[in-house]
């Protein structure tokens, strides 16, 4: 599935690989009016309320999931969400992973990453 473009057979793939791991989030349609926007609407999808707090959550685990993972397992170079969703899939998954925080990394993406990486 590294194939680039990706197209929309590829992605309706990955969905159902990632489906068992995932959440379906919500999405909320509000009048652009309220932003300022006169005569169009905003759709908004809500992946902050999927695991992890981000959709980078669904690369996480498509990656996991579809690639031979080496006994090692997986590092990961992150202070933001990538991190969080990495640690997140990883320990779901059984997959051992060390993920390397910057030492500027926001004190919610160290815990909460620290956190995760414990459960795995």
């Amino acid at each position: 599935m590294t194939n680039l473009p990706i197209d929309r057979d590829q992605i309706a793939a990955a969905e159902k690989i990632i489906r068992p791991h995932i959440r379906r989030t919500p999405i909320l349609e509000v009048s652009g009016a309220d932003f300022g926007l006169d005569s169009i609407s905003l759709i908004f999808k809500l992946e902050f309320l999927q695991h992890a707090g981000s959709f980078k959550s669904r690369g996480a685990f498509t990656n996991l999931l579809t690639r031979d993972v080496p006994k090692a397992g997986v590092v990961a170079a992150s202070g933001g969400n990538h991190g969080v969703a990495v640690a997140f899939a990883a320990g779901k998954l059984g997959v051992p992973a060390k993920i390397f925080l910057p030492t500027v990394a926001s004190p919610k993406k160290s815990i909460a990453s620290a956190a995760v990486a414990q459960t795995s």
